[in-house]
C-alpha cells in the first residue's frame, strides 16, 4: 500500500496500539473497531471507532458499571464475522462504605454488529444474586469526524465545522460539516432511554430482581448529505431485523463457494476463517462483489489488492474476479490527468470517498498509480474465462482488455526498450508504484535507491502472462491476427527478460531495471512472481526453487520479501524483510507449476504453523521477518492490515499450488497436476465445486508421494483428470 517515510502517506507508528488485536467488524462501506470489552475510544494509537466511508464517526462509545469497567469475562468474533459477543460481569459496588452487589452476581452481555451503515448493540443484564439489586450503568459517547488519514497520522491544517451534539430524551446526534461540501452525521438512538443525560454520558439506574432479566439497545447510525441542508433521519431495523438481514447475508455470501474440510480441525478453522475473511471484507458494488483490500487502513477498492485476491481464490468462487474486472473496467482511466498518474486505458489503483481525498489534501479519491494493475487485469480476465467459459462476458470486457494492452505498450513504455517502467507524474503521488510501494523497496546491491524510471521485474512477468492470456482471447473471439501478434510479443519479451534480468549469483532475478538500465542485484521475493505468471525459464526455476528455501530467505515460516544479509534488509520493516502471506501463495503457485511440489508444500506447511498463533487463526498482511525460534510463534508486525483480503485468500492459492489444479472450463475439464498434501492433511473433502453449469464433490487421500483422488458426486458433465 501506501507506505512512505516523510510524508504525509505514511501509516505512522508512534506508538504501541491501544489493543493489539482490536476486534473487527465490517459490513459494506461501513467498518468498526472495538477492543475486547466492547468499548472504542480514541487513545493511545488511535484507531478505534465506527468509521462510513473511510471517516471516522463514532470515536467513543464505553460502557460502565458505578464509573468503572466491568470485569471481564471474555470476547470474541463469531465465526461468521458478523457478530462480536463480549461477556462480562459486575464489579463490587459499593455504598456507604459497605458491599451493596458483590461482584460477579449481573452478568453483562454485550452484541455488536453492523448493518446498512448503523452500529447495533444489544446489552443483556441478567442478576444472579439472591437480594434485589440496583445497576448503576453509564453509556458514555462521542464522535470526532476525522478523516481516515488524519486517523493514520496525516496533519491537516484546517478542518471542517463540528456542530455542538444535540440531546433528545432517548437519544444524542452530532453533526459534522466538511470541507468537501457533506454534511456528516452521527445519530444514536438508546431503547429504553437513560434515566437523565449528563453531557455525553447516559446514565441508567437498573433494578434487577433475582433471576431477573433486563435488556437494553444502542443503535449508531452513519448519516450524509449536503453542507446546510437538515438531513432526514434514516429508517434503520431494530437490533433483532438488522441481526437476521446480516446473518442471512453472510450465509448468502458462502453459498456458491464450494466447501473445504480435511482431516485436521485447525487446518479447517484457518479455512473457515479466511472464508469468513473474505465474505466480510467483499463489498456490494453496482458492478458486483469487490473484496475491499483490508481493514482499517484500505478498506475500498485497490485495483491490484482485489486483482491477486480474485485471483487467489478463483477455482474457489469466480464471482469476485467477475466483479473485481466489471468494477475496475467501469473505472478505467479515460484521458491523460497527471495528477492522479493516469493515462488511457490504465487500471484503477486507489478510490476513496472520504472528506481529504475530495477536497483533495491526498490525491486518492480516485488514484491511478500503480504500474502493475493493468497487465494484471488483463491476466485475470484470461483466467476467468479459462475458469467459468463466460464468453459473454468477455465479449464486453474485451474493449477494456485492448484499451489496458495500448496502455502497457504506449504509456507503460515509453522508451520503447521492450519493459514497461513507472516514474510518477504527480510530486503528490506514489514514488514506488509496484506491489512494494513504500518508498526505500527497490534498490541497488550498495543500497543505492534505483532511479526513475524503474522497470520492476515481476511487472514483466505479469506482461507475458497478459500477452499470453490476451492471445488466447483474442483466438476465442475470432481475432486470429491479433493472437499471433500478441503471442510473438510475449514469446520476444520472455527471451529479452531472461538476458536482462537473471542474476546467476543471486540464483534469482533482479528485483529491477533502474533508469540507466542498471540490474537492482537483490535477492527479493519479487522472482517468486516470475514463477507464477510463466516467464520464469525452467532452469532458472529450479535454481530459485533451492535458492528460496535457503535460511536467509525461508525464515521456516514464509520467504522474506528480502533475503537476510542483503542490503536494507530488516526483518521489521514493510517490504523490506517480512513476510507477506499472498507473496508466499504466489510463490508457492509457482514454484508448483514448475513441477517443484516439495517447495510449495513447504511455504503451505510454514503458513498453517503460523496461523495458529495468530488471533483467530487468522494471517495478518504481514509479519515480522525474524527467524523461528524453537516454542514461539511469529512476530507481528505493529500496524499490519488484519484481515487483509489477499492474505485471507493466500490458504486457497496455496492448496491450488500445492494439488496442481487446474480447471478448463470451455472442455469441462477439472485437472490436478502432481498433487500433493502436506503432511498435516491425510485427507480433504472438496464439495459443490462447481464448473459451468456442473458440480462435483471430491476426497482428496494423501499418500507418500501423491494424492489420490476419488469422486463422490457428480452433477453435469466434468471430466476429472489426474496426472502424477
Amino acid at each position: 500500500m501506501n507506505e512512505r517515510i516523510g510524508d504525509q502517506w505514511y501509516v505512522a507508528a508512534t506508538a504501541a496500539r491501544a489493543e493489539e488485536s482490536p476486534h473487527v467488524l465490517k459490513h459494506e462501506d461501513t467498518f468498526a473497531l472495538f477492543d475486547r470489552y466492547g468499548d472504542a475510544h480514541a487513545w493511545g494509537a488511535g484507531e478505534q471507532g465506527l468509521y462510513h466511508e473511510d471517516t471516522r464517526y463514532l470515536s467513543r462509545m464505553e460502557l460502565r458499571i458505578a464509573g468503572v469497567r466491568p470485569l471481564f469475562l471474555g470476547s470474541t468474533v463469531k465465526e461468521g464475522n458478523n457478530l462480536l459477543i463480549v461477556e462480562l460481569m459486575n464489579p463490587d459496588i459499593m455504598r456507604e462504605g459497605a458491599v451493596a452487589l458483590g461482584k460477579g452476581e449481573v452478568h453483562v452481555f454485550r452484541a455488536k454488529l453492523l448493518w446498512d451503515g448503523a452500529c447495533h448493540e444489544h446489552v443483556r443484564l441478567v442478576h444472579h444474586g439472591l437480594a434485589p439489586a440496583r445497576l448503576p450503568l453509564t453509556w458514555a459517547f462521542g464522535a470526532d469526524f476525522r478523516d481516515l488519514f488524519e486517523v493514520r497520522g496525516v496533519a491537516r491544517t484546517e478542518r471542517g465545522e463540528l456542530h455542538p451534539p444535540q440531546h433528545t430524551h432517548d437519544g444524542l446526534a452530532f453533526t459534522y460539516d466538511g470541507r468537501d461540501g457533506r454534511r456528516r452525521r452521527m445519530r444514536i438512538r438508546l431503547n429504553p432511554a437513560p434515566r437523565h443525560w449528563d453531557g455525553l454520558h447516559a446514565h441508567y439506574e437498573v433494578d434487577l430482581a433475582p433471576g431477573e432479566e433486563v435488556h437494553l439497545y444502542c443503535t449508531c447510525v452513519c448519516e450524509t448529505g449536503n453542507t446546510g441542508e437538515d438531513l432526514v433521519p434514516r429508517t434503520v431495523p431494530g437490533y433483532d431485523e438488522a441481526y437476521c438481514a446480516n446473518a442471512e447475508a453472510r450465509n448468502k455470501g458462502l453459498v456458491r463457494q464450494c466447501r473445504l474440510e480435511t482431516s485436521n480441525p485447525l487446518m479447517d478453522l484457518w479455512l473457515d476463517r479466511s472464508a469468513s475473511d473474505l465474505s466480510m471484507l467483499t463489498t456490494r458494488l453496482p458492478t458486483g462483489p469487490y473484496p475491499y483490500a483490508g481493514v482499517p487502513w484500505y478498506s475500498t477498492t485497490f485495483g491490484r489488492d482485489g486483482i491477486l485476491t480474485a485471483r487467489e481464490c478463483l477455482w474457489v468462487d469466480p464471482r469476485l474476479a467477475r466483479g473485481v474486472l466489471a468494477c475496475l473496467a467501469a473505472h478505467q482511466a479515460r484521458q491523460e490527468e497527471p495528477a492522479r498518474d493516469a493515462e488511457p486505458g490504465k487500471i484503477l489503483h486507489e478510490a476513496r470517498k472520504c472528506e481529504m481525498a475530495r477536497t483533495g489534501e491526498v490525491p486518492f479519491e480516485r488514484y491511478y498509480g500503480t504500474v502493475d494493475a493493468t497487465p494484471l487485469f488483463v491476466g485475470l480476465a484470461a483466467a476467468y474465462f479459462e475458469r467459468t467459459g463466460d464468453l459473454n462476458f468477455i465479449r464486453g470486457l474485451w474493449p477494456h482488455v485492448l484499451a489496458a494492452l495500448e496502455w502497457i505498450d504506449r504509456y507503460g513504455d515509453l522508451d520503447g526498450d521492450g519493459f514497461v517502467e513507472y516514474a510518477r507524474r504527480s510530486d503528490r503521488g506514489l514514488v514506488q508504484q509496484g506491489w512494494k510501494d513504500s518508498h526505500d523497496s527497490v534498490f541497488h546491491a550498495d543500497g543505492e535507491m534505483a532511479e526513475m524510471p524503474i522497470a520492476l521485474c515481476e511487472v514483466q512477468a505479469y506482461v507475458y502472462e497478459a500477452k499470453c492470456g490476451a492471445a488466447r482471447l483474442a483466438r476465442v473471439l475470432g481475432d486470429e491476427a491479433r493472437a499471433e501478434r500478441l503471442a510473438a510479443e510475449a514469446a520476444e519479451l520472455r527471451r529479452r527478460f531472461h538476458q536482462a534480468f537473471w542474476c546467476e549469483d543471486l540464483g534469482t532475478y533482479a528485483i529491477a531495471l533502474d533508469g540507466r538500465k542498471r540490474p537492482c542485484r537483490v535477492a527479493t521475493s519479487n522472482g517468486g512472481h516470475c514463477l507464477w505468471s510463466g516467464i520464469a525459464a525452467p532452469e532458472h526455476a529450479r535454481r530459485m526453487a533451492e535458492r528460496f528455501m535457503q535460511p536467509d530467505f525461508f525464515s521456516g515460516w514464509g520467504v522474506r520479501t528480502v533475503a537476510a544479509g542483503q542490503p536494507r534488509y530488516n526483518p521489521m520493516s514493510y517490504h523490506n524483510g517480512s513476510i507477506w502471506p499472498h507473496d508466499n501463495a504466489l510463490l508457492a503457485v509457482g514454484l508448483a507449476r514448475y513441477g517443484h511440489t516439495e517447495a510449495a508444500l513447504r511455504l503451505l506447511t510454514g503458513m498453517f504453523e503460523a496461523s495458529l498463533y495468530f488471533s483467530q487463526h487468522r494471517l495478518p498482511e504481514l509479519f515480522c521477518g525474524f527467524p523461528r525460534r524453537a516454542g514461539e510463534g511469529p512476530t507481528l508486525y505493529p500496524v499490519a492490515c488484519s484481515p487483509q483480503a489477499w492474505a485471507a485468500a493466500a490458504v486457497f492459492a496455496l492448496l491450488q499450488g500445492c494439488l496442481g489444479i487446474e480447471i478448463d472450463a470451455t472442455h469441462g475439464q477439472l485437472g490436478f497436476r502432481l498433487p500433493r498434501l502436506p503432511e498435516f492433511i491425510d485427507w480433504m473433502e472438496v464439495r459443490d465445486l462447481q464448473i459451468c453449469d456442473a458440480k462435483v464433490d471430491l476426497l482428496l487421500q494423501r499418500y507418500h508421494h501423491n494424492v489420490g483422488v476419488e469422486v463422490i458426486r457428480k452433477e453435469g458433465n466434468i471430466e476429472v483428470r489426474v496426472a502424477v
